[in-house]
């Protein structure tokens, strides 16, 4: 009874979506990047501090978080310099060291265009003199009668000048960096850049001689450090630049100037190597949890050491504040894309809603914007498409249906199979066999069967056999399950062998949140007690038979509902998390579990189920002890 009613307060009407604006067209969409970001009030506060200090910022998170824009707002709130232009000139002693100036911005493209319009005016002069000459000469052969040697003395005269003299074009200076149109610090983003993009280059010379040389200087590029010079530099996917390009920018970042040089050994341009060129920026790195562990240790704590570290939030509470922002976002996204039609009350009420089930957390919004971005963009393409002047609750719901992700779509198309395969079960009841539940990518879930068997022991000590490509939580898992076996059998496990098998699971298992429907599958084998097939179930499991909190909850159980499983076992613990949509509210019922008692309860169907229950209690009041001697079982993924 205690359970039904639990299962009823899920369903619960959830706390309702007031709007108060009548359309979106009326909210006021700030100027200033740094005002339109939502949700990151750490990471704006951080970003402003480190552009008043000029200090290096490392930002750290889940993508479509909002990283790139802080990156971009920095760049605006930079304390006004002057800005400079980077010139290249041609060394005279040394070819192959061309040398580096600065000038103020826009100074640069004045200085080569005087020194071009000066190297014209020789050019046209020594053609001028060149052409009275062979003039000359053609007259005297004309008046000599001797053209033959007229012809000769023009050709060698033409070759000797041709190659002779000095070519006024190799000596006009290259224009580096320009910022003569920059009104705010230059904001430069190098993400994926390769290690010539990114430090600098020298072109190679396939000539190098005869005189159709390319000058050195005029072969050098610069790299993404040199023109983000008194701006801001980007890198997201930090951990994705090689060692030798990381340990580079740190040089970079310590000296605040770097020398070109080719990047390639086989190039000519490796022989080239500029004066230091200024590079003096604020560096702005980014990535996800795992960019920490590719990052060079001298390069992180630098920017520790002269910066700071932000980690980004996924979530914001949902507070009528907070709503009011994910409105003005909403605007933002109309006004920022152009061709898609204003929402309505309606429609801004139902994104809301959506960013709530994305959250996977109750009193909770989603701070991944991209794809909320994307949702509304798609909505708004249906608006137009249907000639509508606003978008509408309507074009919202359609839009969650034509803009699923590639993992929702597959997870359809598995359970459509499945069931038609009957790898899937979901009605009657089954020894050893238990629907489980999963994730699949970041917003999709997937029924995930598992099956159990237990047979004598080959060898000396038993052995816990799992197959299905599981990584190595997944592996920790079955070992952490392995341990509370004896105690809900009663049965000395070391002379069984458990073979434990994840039906279907090609892309591999990870994580813990299979671990009470594994442990249940094993004691229905073990036992040899059914378990009811329209049950599903997911949570982590304690080696002491508490029911632990997982993620992805509103995913799985909705994948449990489009499968046909009429009830599903969550953690307690995960019970405000619960934010499914209304279509799958009357075909599933939840029910909240806190031990793995509970779920055996639920979830097998003995014979005698008064005797089972009373057994259960007996072995849930024994206290917890080494009741498996680990150097006599072992866990063997397959």
């Amino acid at each position: 009874m205690e359970q039904e009613q639990v299962a009823e307060e899920t369903h619960e009407e959830e706390v309702p979506v007031e709007v108060s604006m009548v359309n979106s067209a009326q909210v006021e969409v700030p100027p200033s990047l740094i005002d339109q970001v939502i949700g990151q009030e750490h990471a704006v506060e951080v970003i402003r501090k480190a552009a008043t200090q000029r200090r290096h910022v490392m930002m750290i998170g889940s993508p479509g978080t909002g990283k790139s824009m802080l990156a971009k707002a920095m760049a605006e709130l930079l304390p006004k310099e002057e800005m400079q232009d980077i010139l290249v000139y041609p060394n005279s002693d040394d070819s192959n060291n061309p040398i580096v100036r600065t000038v103020p911005a826009g100074r640069g493209k004045q200085i080569v265009a005087a020194h071009k319009a000066e190297a014209r005016k020789k050019i046209q002069l020594r053609n001028t003199l060149f052409l009275l000459l062979l003039i000359g000469i053609i007259g005297y052969a004309f008046i000599t009668y001797q053209w033959l040697m007229g012809i000769i003395a023009a050709a060698f005269i033409f070759m000797a000048l041709r190659y002779a003299t000095p070519r006024e074009e190799s000596m006009v200076p290259k224009l580096l960096v320009s910022n003569d149109s920059t009104t705010t610090a230059p904001f430069i983003d190098a993400t994926g850049s390769h290690a010539g993009a990114l430090l600098g280059d020298v072109r190679h010379d396939p000539f190098q001689s005869g005189g159709l040389e390319t000058p050195s200087h005029d072969r050098v590029e610069a790299g993404a450090i040199h023109r983000s010079h008194k701006g801001v530099l980007f890198i997201d996917e930090i951990n994705t630049l090689t060692p030798h390009s990381q340990q580079n920018l740190l040089t970079a970042l310590q000296e605040g100037e770097f020398p070109i040089t080719g990047q390639s050994e086989r190039s000519s341009g490796a022989m080239v190597r500029t004066e230091p060129v200024p590079c003096k920026f604020i560096m702005i790195a980014a990535g996800n949890l795992d960019a920490i562990q590719g990052m060079h240790p001298a390069l992180r704590s630098r920017i520790r050491g002269y910066g700071y570290e932000v980690y980004m939030s996924e979530s914001m509470l949902d507070t009528p504040e907070n709503r009011e922002k994910f409105i003005r976002f909403i605007a933002q996204e109309v006004k920022n894309d152009g061709k898609i039609p204003h929402f309505d009350k309606g429609a801004m009420e139902e994104i809301i809603r959506e960013a709530r089930r994305r959250s996977n957390r109750k009193g909770h919004l989603t701070l991944k914007l991209r794809d909320m971005g994307g949702l509304i963009r798609v909505a708004g393409d249906l608006a137009r498409q249907q000639g509508a002047d606003v978008t509408t609750a309507e074009h919202v719901i359609a839009a969650k249906k034509t803009a699923r992700s590639i993992e929702d779509q597959v997870s359809d198309e598995y359970i459509h199979r499945s069931r038609e395969y009957e790898l899937t079960v979901v009605e009657g009841t089954r020894v050893g066999r238990v629907n489980g539940l999963a994730v699949m990518g970041s917003d999709s879930g997937s029924v995930l069967p598992i099956m159990a068997e237990v047979t004598p022991a080959q060898g000396a000590s038993g052995t816990v056999i799992a197959t299905g490509m599981l990584k190595e939580i997944a592996q920790e898992s079955i070992k952490n399950v392995s341990a509370i076996l004896k105690k809900f059998t009663g049965k000395d496990i070391k002379n069984m062998d458990v073979h434990i098998q994840f039906i279907g699971t090609y892309g591999g298992v990870e994580g813990d949140s299979a671990s009470i429907s594994v442990a249940t599958a094993v004691i229905s084998a073990i036992e040899s007690i059914p378990v009811r097939q329209d049950i599903g179930m997911t949570g982590s499991l304690s080696v002491r038979g508490d029911v632990l909190p997982v993620g992805g909850v509103t995913y799985k159980i909705e994948a449990a509902a489009k499968a046909g499983i009429k009830t599903v076992l969550i953690p307690r613990a995960n019970i405000e998390d619960v934010l499914i949509e209304e279509r799958y509210q009357s075909m599933v019922t939840i029910i909240p579990v806190d031990h793995i008692e509970d779920v055996l309860k639920i979830a097998l169907v003995p014979e005698n189920r008064e005797g089972f229950l009373n057994k259960l209690r007996k072995m849930a009041s024994t206290p917890t002890g080494p009741f498996l001697d680990t150097t006599g079982i072992s866990t063997t993924p397959a």
